[in-house]
């Protein structure tokens, strides 16, 4: 395995990021349009994504995307893997309608080439799903995602990597209808093969953590959300850095703990840590913004003992 592969599969993406900015420009020495470009092309973009830097991700896709159109024509495999690496970063960025017409591109030229039932249909399903959970299209999201389940299931076996990615997609999407015991069962069986594959720091790690905290806490299972969710940020922000949009996922959590726990300053401090880093990351037109501002306008409205919280230091925020 190449040190770039290495590294990003241990989710050490800034050092992964290094390696195939190497390799791309080693690539690139041969002719700009040799197929060794589109590769490293795509295995930057995904250490930029993985890294939180969205913006720089897309263009190299992109170019990636001419590159395998030209040389292999437009209903490629790899034409689709690149359909659905930029699906995914439109869908990270919430450009939710970029995102849908590349995703059902990258489907039906997967399931045309390769057949229904391939793992690599598997991948876009489950992007697809991610997306419809965000669009409020969750009759769609389930039936994809329980579709890329079984197919990963079967073809992989059911302790991978990527069965734990298909059980973390489902488990988002159930636990934003409130079906919780679905939910926990879900997230835990992701933890479990993410940590014993991956390890109990990775990256990988996050999501399954942020389902089970913030389910706990929406249940009013305080006593083990706010460990658990102690334990998602430490992780985010070791794996990751305290900058990284991931890291204001790992806040929520503990956010929403402080204000149903009454704790409002403290959730309203970690509320504005959580919009800072989505404002810096994502953009202040991302819908992850527009929560957050909601959850502080939330907290702004009750406050302590009835008054605002912070009301010394901060004015409640317009929306």
């Amino acid at each position: 395995m190449a040190a770039g592969d290495r590294a990003y599969q241990q989710g050490r993406y800034a050092e992964a990021e290094r390696f195939f900015a190497s390799a791309l420009e080693r690539a690139e020495r041969v002719g700009p349009q040799d197929p060794r470009v589109a590769l490293s092309l795509g295995q930057l973009a995904a250490a930029y994504q993985a890294g939180g830097k969205y913006p720089p991700a897309e263009p190299l896709l992109q170019r990636a995307l001419v590159i395998g159109e030209t040389l292999l024509g437009p209903a490629h495999p790899e034409v689709a893997a690149t359909l659905t690496a930029l699906g995914g970063l439109d869908t990270a960025r919430g450009h939710f309608g970029q995102a849908d017409p590349l995703l059902r591109r990258a489907l039906s030229i997967d399931e045309r080439v390769l057949g229904p039932e391939h793992v690599e249909v598997a991948g876009t399903l489950d992007a697809l799903a991610s997306l419809e959970r965000q669009q409020g299209r969750y009759t769609d999201a389930e039936t994809r995602g329980r579709r890329a389940l079984a197919i990963r299931e079967k073809a992989l076996g059911p302790e991978q990597v990527e069965v734990a990615a298909s059980l973390s997609t489902l488990a988002a999407l159930y636990r934003t209808q409130s079906r919780y015991v679905e939910t926990e069962q879900l997230a835990q069986r992701a933890l479990a093969i993410r940590e014993k594959a991956l390890g109990p720091e990775h990256p990988a790690v996050i999501a399954p953590l942020v389902t089970l905290s913030a389910v706990y806490v929406e249940q009013g299972r305080f006593a083990q959300a706010e460990p658990l969710a102690r334990r998602t940020l430490a992780v985010a922000e070791k794996a990751l850095g305290p900058e990284h949009p991931d890291a204001a996922t790992a806040l929520d959590p503990l956010a929403a703990l402080g204000r149903v726990r009454g704790r409002y300053v403290e959730a309203d401090a970690l509320g504005r840590r959580a919009l800072g880093i989505r404002e810096k990351a994502l953009g202040p037109e991302h819908p992850a913004v527009a929560a957050s501002l909601r959850d502080l306008a939330e907290v702004a409205g009750v406050g302590q003992n009835g008054a605002p919280a912070g009301a010394a230091a901060t004015p409640p925020l317009a929306i």
